[in-house]
């Protein structure tokens, strides 16, 4: 750890939730699909699978998998994000916990898939990204998943610059002990070129 502030809090101050959630409210009514990262994670799944959702945010997701079948646990270090995950669907699992001391949470390994979408790694606390990778590797069971989703350039990130490179974030998931198995351009599929602006990648962990 750093002892710095992950830079979502300082975004937001950490008084987020609300206002997030009537974004994708209003994102609905509009018409909107917002559970194409869902839609993407329940395709890689088998039924009832196991399922953390590191950075979870208001819920958005994993209340959308635990819909289709699959068991979430949600974590974040923002509370005002959690209180709406907590109010929307009272009965899953919400933790607080900060993604570099996941292990201070005493989870239960063996998770069939590790999410971090949203730009999670890109505004985690500088200097932790490969601590937070190695986290969510040793949750994972033996050929389990990591999906995450990234901005690579300003364009697709609440920041003036990109924090994270992808040559950086695959070396962090090798020495994590995780191999790349696809990369997209979109949570839909699409293809993935040098360059592009934002990355879906999927790892798997090595089986021991």
């Amino acid at each position: 750890m750093t002892g710095q502030p992950d830079r979502w809090a300082e975004l937001t101050g950490g008084q987020a939730g609300e206002d997030y959630a009537r974004r994708f409210a209003r994102l609905v009514e509009s018409g909107h699909d917002i559970h194409g990262e869902a839609a993407f994670c329940a395709a890689l799944l088998k039924p009832a699978a196991r399922v953390l959702d590191a950075g979870c945010g208001t819920g958005r997701i994993a209340i959308r998998l635990a819909e289709l079948g699959h068991h979430c646990t949600g974590v974040d270090v923002d509370a005002s994000m959690l209180a709406v995950a907590r109010r929307d669907a009272p009965t899953q699992e919400w933790l607080l916990g900060d993604l570099a001391r996941l292990d201070d949470l005493d989870l239960d390994p063996g998770f069939d898939l590790a999410l971090a979408a949203g730009n999670v790694i890109p505004l985690l606390a500088p200097g932790t990204e490969a601590a937070v990778v190695r986290q969510l590797a040793a949750a994972l069971s033996p050929n389990g998943l990591l999906v995450t989703g990234m901005g690579l350039d300003a364009a697709h990130l609440p920041l003036a610059e990109p924090t994270v490179t992808i040559t950086e974030f695959d070396h962090w998931c090798t020495e994590a002990g995780l191999t790349l198995r696809q990369r997209y351009a979109t949570w839909s599929g699409d293809p993935y070129d040098e360059g592009c602006g934002y990355a879906v990648s999927v790892h798997s962990r090595h089986a021991t």
